[in-house]
């Protein structure tokens, strides 16, 4: 670093001056902008090369660049943070504003901004204390969204068609839920793997609960009636998947009912207050999907058995009703006997009328009959009336037609005597003009004017020479 000068630059009327030039007696060393920051850049980092800091994450974001910009803060200062996109998959949590972390890297610049910064190498949390003070805020949180509420809770089907499990295929979780459905009472399970801890453990978890409630199979809408979100026991880190946000979000948002079953008896993750129903282990999940099948079998045993003792005990009290009534009312015929002889009575006294009554309609249709003409007589009646008739009309006729015939005659001579062309076999004859009209005059016609004229024995056509 350079020294500094204690001596005060000489006043002089080049003081005043408008451009810059040197200064005698003065060792003020002149940088530029980017030297200086070099300079406080080597400064910084070599003073500072490599420091763990303990903060509080103020706020925290993530651009599309997929860099993590965070600023760590206590009671009286904050210290801008940065993580470079390759470094923050090795981080082993997800930093939120509010957590509690201890940081471990480097103390360096950025002149871009003129300010100073920590690159981000490592991050944990700064104890249990801070990790579960984090869990509460976030359960507070989701707790007045109502996503815990007791009402969104759906219940488990008795006996499931088919049950989904979400949890690592490798571990001894999926084993002693399928060894337990076995036992009790076993149905299809369909198996979602994923891995249950690590950063990347939270998205697949959610991912797995809504491709289950988007599950289409063959067609058809196939998905599980039931889901179990499984895994073994670990640290609190370890379960940190279980409390994240998307996931108890996911699990809230879920039409399927959830069995939540994470870690030991005691382990508690928020997942469990958004599950239908928490169970201890997964085993206990297992047992909680399924009823025992040879206890139902043993149930319906037994109650088909009631079933059958009281069937019988109940057709035996009837039997003994049945005869105490029938012992009280005595012998039906006695009853009976006054009312089939009535019927007797009215039958004989039905039958009389009937046959009075059809004699009676028959002697009426007899009498009617005889004065009835027999359709044969009628036909040949009118026959006969129709034939004298036709000779009237026939008599009529021929005079009316001779009639006719004479009068036609006398019109025929008539017309013979008045028509023009009966004076032609007298030498007489009929001009006509080129168009047909009869011509009874000379006037207008012309020289080269065609004419016809008709005689007696036909027509001859002409042309007007003068």
């Amino acid at each position: 670093m350079p020294s500094k000068n204690t001596q005060a630059p000489p006043t002089d009327s080049r003081s005043s001056s408008l451009f810059d030039a040197p200064r005698a007696g003065s060792n003020l060393p002149e940088y530029k902008v980017s030297e200086l920051s070099r300079k406080v850049k080597q400064t910084i980092e070599q003073a500072y090369g490599r420091v763990r800091v303990r903060a509080e994450i103020g706020g925290c974001t993530r651009p599309a660049s997929g860099h993590l910009y965070i600023s760590l803060k206590d009671e009286n200062a904050v210290l801008e943070a940065v993580c470079w996109r390759g470094q923050v998959s090795k981080l082993g949590i997800r930093p939120e504003t509010g957590m509690e972390v201890v940081c471990t890297g480097k103390l360096t610049t950025y002149a871009g901004q003129s300010k100073y910064q920590l690159q981000i190498e490592q991050m944990a949390l700064a104890g249990e204390g801070a990790l579960l003070k984090l869990l509460e805020e976030r359960r507070k949180k989701l707790a007045a969204e109502g996503l815990f509420d007791a009402a969104r809770k759906k219940e488990l089907p008795f006996v499931p068609h088919l049950i989904g499990v979400i949890t690592s295929p490798t571990g001894a979780v999926i084993q002693d839920i399928l060894h337990r459905l076995q036992d009790r009472f076993p149905r299809p399970v369909l198996l979602w793997p994923v891995p249950v801890q690590g950063e990347a453990a939270a998205a697949k978890i959610a991912a797995a609960l809504r491709g289950f409630n988007a599950l289409t199979l063959d067609g058809k809408k196939r998905r599980p009636d039931l889901l179990i979100l499984a895994r073994g026991g670990g640290s609190l880190e370890d379960l940190m998947p279980f409390n994240e946000e998307e996931v108890i979000r996911a699990v809230a948002q879920s039409d399927i009912p959830v069995i939540s079953a994470v870690g030991h008896e005691t382990d508690t993750t928020l997942v469990d207050y958004a599950a239908d129903v928490r169970a201890p282990t997964p085993s206990a999940a297992a047992e909680m999907a399924v009823p025992v099948r040879a206890e139902l079998i043993e149930a319906v045993a037994q109650m088909s058995g009631r079933l059958s003792s009281a069937a019988h005990r109940g057709f035996a009290d009837r039997r003994q009703k049945l005869g105490l009534l029938a012992r009280a009312l005595g012998d039906p015929s006695r009853a009976i006997s006054p009312l089939m002889q009535r019927l007797d009575e009215r039958s004989e006294r039905l039958d009389l009328v009937w046959r009075g009554t059809m004699q009676y309609r028959f002697n009426r249709l007899s009498q009617s009959s005889g004065r009835l003409r027999h359709p044969r007589d009628l036909l040949k009646l009118a026959t006969q009336r129709l034939q004298n008739q036709g000779e009237k009309l026939r008599s009529l006729g021929r005079e009316k037609l001779l009639q006719t015939e004479k009068k036609l005659e006398r019109f025929d001579t008539l017309l013979q005597a008045l028509s023009p062309r009966a004076v032609l076999g007298r030498g007489y004859g009929l001009v006509y003009d080129a168009k047909g009209k009869l011509l009874t005059k000379g006037e207008g016609l012309k020289k080269g004017d065609k004419i016809s004229f008709e005689l007696q024995d036909g027509a001859r056509d002409a042309v007007i020479d003068d």
